[in-house]
Formats: structure tokens, sequence, C-alpha cells
């Protein structure tokens, strides 16, 4: 993406998401956090300037989108929003619809996508299972046939979105456990966020995908405390007899680790450019509070030891947007191989390293004040372990990358 006009596009869609952001959700996600949620029609507004709809098809209500496009709408909107509670909730779709556009039927995707990127309804991904989060093989709810549908049983935690979901995209267990090859590394839309959630090491045969209405009978919800993303509703789901058509299967019986696992490599790159956007949050506000405190007679950012915090600081952001700018390059032009693959999975390690290290020297020239509560900083530090762990852990992260570069 170099012409004048991709540019351009980029421009605008920053543009865009910043005024939003600075309006819609910087002033209020103090009082959100307090409430523990933040409004529904927050969906809504998202849906109207076309936040939810980028990456998804015209016939379903989608603007396609590159994924350098994509990544401009999250930067700005971690920058300027400023809560990783947002915006994991307000695209949960980005990790529960693309299984749905890339295997659910034709009349499935028509009766679930087009609500959700029209901000009325909203999706969510269900996999972690207490007592399992990187081992994904071996997920323990079951889901048996029965006549014209399947009866799931077993439980989920750390979901996204779980307390308010209208459709929840749920990996279950509907035969015997065995190894199948490695998938090929396919890169569906991608998302944001899912809280708890890693990626194993080893394919698993029996492992199928099935999309659950969230008013099923026999689900039930509980709302879980966090040390951040205060705002996003993450919940423990019991299924308990909850009984789903056989058409709400996504692909193939027994194909559901291919799609676990392709869905992975798009939300790994929505993560890093969100960390991205996080860090350039804390380097504004630090760089804002040094201009601003005087001490000894000077500004903060009179002292060298300040100044080369905030060099630091910016360092690193600026090799993080040189990554995810080659990456999304890279795949918009169609490279989603193997090293590809390990990239991304080294880039969202480097990325949230980067978000730690500029939230970390943000609180410490903040002082005092970074300690409180209030201030963009202190959010952020709480929410960098979430993003170090959700969608690969970093010792996930480096194995992956290192069978993928054949090491």
């Amino acid at each position: 993406m170099n012409s004048s006009t991709d540019l351009d596009a980029l421009a605008d869609i920053s543009a865009t998401v910043r005024r939003f952001a600075e309006r819609e959700i910087s002033p209020h996600v103090s009082r959100w956090d307090d409430e523990g949620e933040f409004p529904r029609a927050l969906y809504r507004q998202a849906a109207e300037l076309g936040l939810l709809a980028l990456g998804y098809p015209e016939a379903l209500g989608g603007v396609p989108a590159s994924w350098r496009l994509r990544n401009a709408m999250t930067i700005a909107l971690c920058r300027y929003g400023r809560s990783g509670g947002v915006l994991a909730s307000l695209f949960s779709h980005n990790i529960g619809l693309p299984p749905v556009l890339a295997y659910g039927s034709a009349a499935l995707q028509q009766a679930v996508i087009p609500g959700v990127l029209r901000g009325e309804k909203i999706a969510a991904l269900a996999i972690t299972e207490p007592g399992g989060g990187s081992d994904v093989a071996a997920l323990r709810t079951t889901a048996r046939r029965d006549g014209d549908g399947y009866v799931i049983d077993g439980e989920k935690v750390f979901i996204t979105s779980g307390m308010r979901a209208d459709f929840i995209t749920v990996a279950v267990r509907t035969g015997e456990s065995g190894e199948t090859e490695p998938p090929r590394f396919a890169v569906p839309q991608g998302g944001v966020g899912a809280l708890g959630r890693s990626g194993g090491a080893k394919g698993s045969g029996g492992i199928s995908m099935l999309l659950v209405p969230g008013n099923s009978p026999g689900l039930t919800r509980t709302r879980l405390q966090k040390m951040g993303w205060w705002c996003s509703d993450t919940a423990h789901l019991r299924f308990d007899g909850v009984r789903v058509p056989a058409s709400h299967l996504l692909g193939e019986d027994g194909g559901g680790f291919k799609i676990i696992m392709g869905n992975f490599n798009g939300e790994r790159l929505a993560m890093s450019a969100a960390s991205l956007g996080f860090a350039q949050a804390c380097y504004d506000e630090a760089l804002d509070w040094a201009r601003q405190r005087k001490t000894f007679g000077s500004a903060l950012s009179d002292k060298q030891v300040v100044r080369h915090k905030l060099v630091d600081m910016q360092m690193r952001i600026a090799s993080t947007q040189a990554w995810v700018d080659a990456l999304a390059n890279r795949v918009d032009a169609g490279d989603s191989g193997p090293d590809w693959v390990a990239h991304v999975c080294m880039l969202k390690n480097h990325a949230t390293q980067t978000m730690q290290f500029c939230a970390d020297q943000a609180v410490q020239i903040l002082g005092g004040m970074g300690y409180m509560r209030g201030t963009a900083s202190e959010r952020i530090y709480r929410e960098v372990k979430v993003m170090m762990i959700g969608g690969g852990a970093e010792e996930i992260m480096k194995d992956l990358a290192a069978r993928q570069l054949g090491l």
C-alpha cells in the first residue's frame, strides 16, 4: 500500500476513528470501568461509521478492507480510546465471526453476520476451558449428535463478551482425539483480544466448531472479575444439554482444530496493532506530562534522564510500527506461509513487550499520578499482561515461530 490513494485512505480512517474515540470513548472509560461494562449503544455507533464491518464481504453488510486499513483503525482506536476493555468487547466479533464466514453455510452467514455488523447483535468465541488454555487439543466440552442436532455439555472460561453475546462460536469435542497433519495457515478476518487462549502445539481430530445462539436453553453465564479490561464483560459459560441444529456446524465434523489454528493468525496480527496503539497512548500521556510538570525549577522534559526514557519509548514504537506494516503488506499481497506465521508470532511478542515497556516508563514519568486511577498509563499498565497471554502466550509464540522457521 504505497499509492497516494491508499495513503489517503489510511489517513482518513485514522482521523475518523480518532474523532470517534476522543468523543465517544475516552471521556467515559473510567466510569465504564467502574460500572463493569460500556453501553450497548456503542456497538451501533461504531457500526454507523463502518468500523465493525471492515474486512467483511459487501453481500453480508461488510466493507472489504486490507489489513493495512484495518490495522490503522485498530491503532487509532487504541491510541485515542485508551481502553483495552472497550476494544476487546466492541470487536469480539472479529474472533467470533471469521469461522462462520469461512465455514458456515450461506444461510447461517445471512442469519448471523449482517446483524452483528450493524451493531444489533454481539458475537463471541469460546475455546478456553477451566484447567486448560494453551493446550487446545485437550478440550473436554462435548457435543454428541442427536437426531438433527448436537447436544453440548461442558464449560468455557475467560470468554470475552460472554455475558451478553447473542452468538457464540464454540469449540467442542465430537469424536475421539487423535493427531492430524498441522494445518496450512490461512488467514481469516482475524480479530482482537480473546482472554486466555493460546493455541496448542499438536493437532487433534475429534474437535469441531458449533455456533450457539446466546438464548439457548441450558446455557448459563457467570461474570468474572479481572486485573484489567474492567469494562469488557468476561464470562464463565456452562453448557448443560444445550441443543443446536446440525446446520450450525462450521466446516466438517472433526475439522475444528484447523479452524482454530487459522483463526489465531489474524488475531495475533490485530493484537500487535492494538499493542502499538496502546504504547503510543502511553507515550502521548508521558510526553504531555513531562512538558507540563515542573520540578526543581524546570519542566521534566528538560531533564536528560526523562528525555532518554521518551526516546527509548519512541525507538520501540517505531520498530513495532515498521514490523506491523511489513507483515500487513505481506498478507495483503497474498503471503501467509510459514515464514509469515513465524514473524506474526514474533511480532506479537515484540509488540506486547513494547506496550509493556511504554506503560512502565509512562507510569514512572508520571510518578504518583501514574499510580492513580483515571490516567491512561495506569489503565494500560494493568491491561498489558492479558495482551501478553491472550491469543498466544509468549512461550507458545516462541515455540511456534521456531517450528515454522524449521529450527
